[in-house]
C-alpha cells in the first residue's frame, strides 16, 4: 500500500480549521500526508468597519497568512490555491477550475478526498461550487484521455467524502450564534444539519480538538463568524468541537454497507 494521503478541497481560508481542523490534526499525527487546496484567499470576508476594509488584495494577503499559520498548527503538509476571488467561485470557468483540481489530484495522488456536500453545508454558493468542481475533477483525474496542464498520469481516488454538520453539533453551536441565515438570489439560506441516519462516518477527534481550537484562532479576521463561541475558553470549546468529525461517504471503491465507519481510510489500511 502506498503512503496514505488525505486531500481537502475547500472554498475559503478557515474552512479547513472550522470545518475539520481536528480531523486534519488527527490524521497528520497518525502519519497520514494531509493536503489542502483552497479555492480563494477570502478576499471578501471582512467583518470590521467599512472604512477599515483593506481592499480585496489586502484582505486576501491577511487571510492567506492566517491560513498558513493554521495549516502549520494542523500539520497539513501542503497548501495550494486555485486563486479565484472569494464570492466569485461559482462564477469561475468550470472547465478551468476542474482542470486545476485535476492537476492537484494527479500530483498529490490522495486515496481520500473531502469537500463540501451538495448544499454547501449552509448554502454558500462558493461551497456548493467547489464541491461540484471537485466531484467533476475526480472523474476527470481518473480518465487517462483527460489532459491536465502538466500532462500528469491518471489517478483514481478511492474514497470521496462530504464534510457535514450533525444535528448534535448544530444544537450545541446554535446558542452561541446569532441569525444563521443569509439571503441569496432573494431567498434565505441557512444551516441544514444532517440527521444521524444520513451520516456514514464518525471519526473520533476528541484528542485533537484543542489543536483545532488553536488553528481556528489563527483566523482572527473570521472569529466574528462563530459568534460568542469565539470568546469561550478552550476547555469549553473542546466538547463542542468533538461533535464534528462527521462525514457522508459519497463513494468508495474499497468498502460499503450501512455500518458506521470510524475511519476515513477504512478499507484502505
Amino acid at each position: 500500500m502506498n503512503k496514505l494521503k488525505l486531500l481537502g478541497v475547500f472554498a475559503h481560508p478557515d474552512d479547513e480549521a472550522m470545518g475539520m481542523g481536528a480531523t486534519f490534526a488527527k490524521y497528520a499525527a497518525e502519519g497520514v500526508d494531509t493536503h489542502l487546496v483552497c479555492a480563494s484567499r477570502g478576499e471578501r470576508g471582512w467583518s470590521g468597519p467599512d472604512e477599515q476594509f483593506p481592499g480585496l488584495e489586502g484582505l486576501g494577503k491577511i487571510r492567506t497568512k492566517e491560513l498558513e499559520a493554521a495549516v502549520e498548527i494542523l500539520g497539513i503538509k501542503s497548501l495550494s490555491f486555485l486563486n479565484y476571488i472569494d464570492g466569485d467561485v461559482d462564477q469561475a470557468d468550470h472547465a478551468e477550475a476542474i482542470g486545476k483540481i485535476v492537476t492537484y489530484l494527479r500530483r498529490i495522488q490522495p486515496q481520500v478526498v473531502v469537500t463540501f456536500p451538495h448544499d454547501g453545508i449552509y448554502g454558500h454558493p462558493d461551497h456548493i461550487a467547489i464541491g461540484q468542481f471537485t466531484n467533476a475533477a475526480i472523474v476527470c483525474a481518473a480518465d487517462a484521455s483527460y489532459k491536465d496542464a502538466e500532462n500528469l498520469p491518471a489517478h483514481r481516488v478511492s474514497k470521496l467524502y462530504y464534510m457535514v454538520d450533525s444535528v448534535e453539533f448544530i444544537e450545541l453551536v446554535a446558542p452561541f450564534m446569532d441569525d444563521m441565515t443569509f439571503p441569496v438570489d432573494g431567498q434565505l439560506r441557512g444551516e441544514n444539519p444532517w440527521p444521524a441516519w444520513m451520516i456514514t462516518t464518525r471519526v473520533d477527534i476528541s484528542q485533537y480538538c484543542g489543536t483545532a481550537w488553536r488553528a481556528i484562532h489563527c483566523h482572527q479576521t473570521q472569529l466574528g463568524s462563530i459568534g460568542r463561541l469565539a470568546d469561550v475558553d478552550e476547555d469549553a470549546a473542546v466538547p463542542i468541537l468533538a461533535k464534528q468529525g462527521t462525514f457522508f461517504r459519497s463513494f468508495s471503491l474499497v468498502n460499503g454497507g450501512r455500518k458506521i465507519e470510524t475511519d476515513l481510510f477504512e478499507g484502505l489500511r
